[in-house]
């Protein structure tokens, strides 16, 4: 259970109650004493509907289960609290939004551009780029260039991404379908989930022999005493 006491008087460093009048509007969740107000809409800790309570069987509760009390919902009529492990829910959050921002970080989205009317050795070179971020784990997304009166044919367009993603299926999906941008039509692939993993293990797989077993024999190397 988090330990917080009431909160102290303003002091001229701006630090105390929460109502201080002129201060910054704090965005912190508040727990325990810290909730203010006459009752609550609460939650078990194991997620029932208690109902709407005052707050001082609220705090009470929580005490007698070790845990907090946590406003989730400020802004409802009354505000739903829930009784929790604080400490362990910050913990996880924080995770969870660590793991999310590595996440974006990791998503590279590489672009492919092609003409309405490619030739077919050059349509395979494009489709093999694409295959290849796909493999790596990027997105790709697909530009047709349109020139001059091919801006009359964009039935052309459409064909050929849809070609192109029929063709590299195998590799990723359609997650952004085709659609025209300006002069241009775009779509957008992805791909499929672990792609970069199965990448990884099929170049090693690809490797010499020779290549493999120094790799092998240095993992499974036990340390000379």
């Amino acid at each position: 259970m988090v330990s917080d006491s009431p909160l102290a008087p303003s002091s001229p460093h701006g630090r105390g109650r929460e109502d201080n009048v002129g201060g910054p509007i704090s965005t912190e969740t508040r727990i325990n004493e810290r909730i203010r107000v006459p009752e609550v809409r609460l939650i078990g800790p194991g997620g029932e509907q208690v109902g709407i309570v005052r707050i001082e069987d609220a705090l009470r509760v929580a005490v007698d289960a070790d845990l907090d009390l946590v406003e989730v919902a400020p802004d409802a009529k009354p505000p739903v609290c829930k009784i929790m492990d604080y400490g362990k829910f910050k913990y996880e959050t924080a995770l969870k939004e660590r793991e999310s921002r590595k996440n974006q970080q990791q998503t590279v989205v590489k672009e492919q551009k092609l003409r309405p009317k490619i030739d077919d050795h050059d349509y395979q070179t494009k489709k093999g780029h694409v295959v290849r971020f796909l493999e790596a784990g990027s997105k790709v997304k697909v530009t047709i260039m349109f020139r001059g009166r091919e801006q009359s044919r964009p039935e052309l367009g459409y064909r050929l991404l849809q070609r192109l993603g029929a063709d590299v299926a195998d590799y990723g999906f359609v997650e952004t379908s085709a659609k025209q941008d300006g002069r241009n039509m775009t779509m957008v692939l992805a791909p499929h989930r672990g792609a970069k993993t199965r990448a990884k293990a099929a170049h090693d797989a690809d490797a010499p022999p020779a290549q493999r077993g120094t790799a092998e024999s240095g993992e499974n190397q036990e340390p000379s005493s």
